[in-house]
């Protein structure tokens, strides 16, 4: 049995054998469930319950008429619910007074299915950026993300902040880079006009980093120019032969005398701005589809908590957000000011405890009591939790 699938029908069934079990419920929203059906019944829960449903006031057995109400309101938005299923759902719950709990497990599936969501667009976004030679689409969806993981970090009762995994996502194999010959041809076309106008160097040298070369070979012979650059010594096609040769490169075949020569060859006037924008363009795409690549491995981590997961996947955005700080260098655009956070509340709210309940003994409320904040010592927020 597929542990999700059974939390969401131990939530539904708590509240068709308890109704007063949505009072420790309020933090949990439909669309948190996975099955449509159970979506649906959720919010016709509480819906009736909003309504005054006299099952949720009186102090006798619950009626069935609660259970035959909840599937005729939410037979209006989905298929195939009957009675039937309803008590399969009641028997699928062990104790009624463990919703919270349930709920929990039913939040922490739903965190891990939203970023997952959102790494798939950002992905997505990154790949069409690509083929078009555009940044917008990709930066969008990462500012998406973003504010995403910090909503999620909120309602779990965290606080966002970017923290390294102990052991970096497997992600799978790249796929072959969009437009591979093109931006090759641009970055290739950059370095000879580096070498041929040396002081074109000065354009680039602020914002472009050899790590925004797809090709590698063209990266590490960035890295010769930027040193030369550096320590003000001429450039040309023999300073740089020697700067390569002088950090290994030709000898460990990252670069070869015929690649330099070609590079060096035949090279017309140019924009290194013009072209270093360009590099820096497909800098971005690559590295946002990087970032979601690995954001959508974390995520589809069932073992790691929402707070880990969180966590993980800001960390993740941190080199597109390092490569978008140049670029909008680079575009003479400033950066945008961060999005304003949301005010602290002064105690911690009953849905954060209820999110962070644990399976420890409480009192058990009677169906018609609605109890307000919890206060008892089992509702605090565990001292102990460090697993996110």
């Amino acid at each position: 049995m597929n542990p999700l699938l059974s939390a969401e029908q131990a939530v539904l069934g708590s509240v068709l054998l308890d109704p007063g079990q949505l009072a420790h419920l309020d933090w949990l929203a439909p669309d948190h469930f996975h099955r449509p059906v159970h979506q649906a019944l959720f919010a016709a829960l509480r819906k009736l319950r909003t309504e005054g449903h006299p099952a949720v006031a009186t102090k006798e057995p619950v009626p069935l008429s609660w259970v035959t109400d909840a599937v005729d309101e939410a037979s209006h938005h989905v298929r195939g619910l009957t009675a039937v299923y309803a008590h399969t759902l009641i028997s699928a719950c062990p104790r009624p007074e463990h919703a919270p709990v349930y709920g929990r497990m039913v939040l922490e599936g739903a965190i891990h299915r939203t970023v997952t969501e959102h790494a798939i667009r950002l992905h997505q976004a990154a790949r069409a950026d690509a083929l078009q030679g555009e940044v917008e689409g990709a930066l969008h969806h990462a500012d998406v993300l973003a504010g995403v993981l910090g909503d999620l970090a909120r309602r779990w009762g965290s606080e966002p902040h970017p923290v390294a995994p102990a052991t970096p996502p497997s992600t799978a194999p790249a796929a072959p880079p969009v437009r591979a010959d093109k931006v090759a041809k641009d970055e290739q076309f950059l370095l000879a006009v580096l070498v041929e106008q040396p002081k074109a160097m000065d354009e680039v040298v602020g914002w472009l980093r050899p790590g925004d070369f797809a090709v590698p070979a063209h990266g590490q012979l960035y890295r010769c120019l930027g040193a030369l650059h550096h320590r003000g010594e001429p450039i040309d096609r023999i300073t740089v032969l020697w700067e390569a040769q002088r950090r290994g490169l030709l000898a460990n075949g990252t670069l070869t005398t015929e690649q330099l020569t070609a590079i060096c060859d035949g090279v017309g006037p140019g924009s290194a701005e013009w072209l270093g924008e360009q590099v820096m363009r497909s800098s971005v795409a690559r590295t946002a589809a990087t970032s979601a690549r690995a954001i959508h491995a974390l995520a589809e981590n069932e073992t790691l908590a929402p707070g880990r997961l969180i966590n993980h996947a800001l960390h993740a955005l941190g080199p597109l957000d390092e490569v978008r700080a140049r670029w909008q260098t680079a575009d003479g655009h400033p950066a945008p000011p961060p999005p304003p956070v949301p005010p602290a509340e002064g105690q911690p709210t009953t849905r954060v405890h209820a999110a962070l309940a644990r399976s420890t003994p409480r009192p058990t409320a009677r169906p018609s009591e609605h109890p307000g904040p919890a206060s008892t010592p089992s509702a605090a927020r565990p001292p102990s939790r460090t697993h996110g």
